[in-house]
């Protein structure tokens, strides 16, 4: 069976989020935990409280692409595990969701509109394909930042975590 471009597209930005997670978060385990937690000049403070916000713009996205909406969540800046352990265990098991879904999907799939509330009560009708990048490219933004943060703690070499070096690395 042929698989589309574009079905191709969302299946390799599923697994290149994934990997660059999986780095990232290497990344963080390696730091001591006063440099992980601290406060840093920053949108949401720290590393700590990044990494939260993307794995709550995850769940608030997959939520909204699977129709099970993440009513506990109100904020935006909502921390979701107050412990780099915890957090790592949902990251990868929010990983392991988007790949899976990412998969599952079809072509028509695609295309279909997604009817939304956000955080705010603001209600959007979007297709869904634009949204799925637009939550992964909200992912690389954030690892971005992260990524800034961790050279200021004194990391040697920040992972490299640009969609090339994934794609190198898979052999493409």
């Amino acid at each position: 069976m042929t698989i589309s471009p574009l079905l191709l597209h969302v299946h390799r930005m599923a697994d290149y989020n994934a990997w660059a997670n999986r780095r990232l978060y290497e990344a963080s385990l390696a730091l001591p935990p006063h440099d992980y937690y601290a406060e840093r000049p920053s949108f949401f403070g720290s590393i700590h409280n990044t990494l939260n916000h993307i794995i709550l713009g995850d769940t608030v996205w997959w939520a909204r692409f699977t129709g099970k909406p993440a009513k506990h969540i109100t904020r935006l800046n909502q921390i979701l595990y107050a412990d780099l352990p915890s957090l790592h265990e949902a990251r990868v098991a929010k990983d392991d969701e988007i790949v899976a879904f990412a998969y599952g999907l079809d072509e028509a799939q695609l295309n279909i509109t997604l009817h939304y509330t956000n955080v705010s009560g603001a209600t959007f009708d979007h297709p869904l394909f634009p949204l799925l990048m637009h939550a992964h490219n909200h992912q690389a933004h954030h690892r971005g930042q992260v990524h800034q943060m961790l050279s200021e703690a004194g990391v040697a070499e920040p992972p490299e975590l640009d969609l090339i070096h994934y794609l190198r690395e898979i052999g493409l």
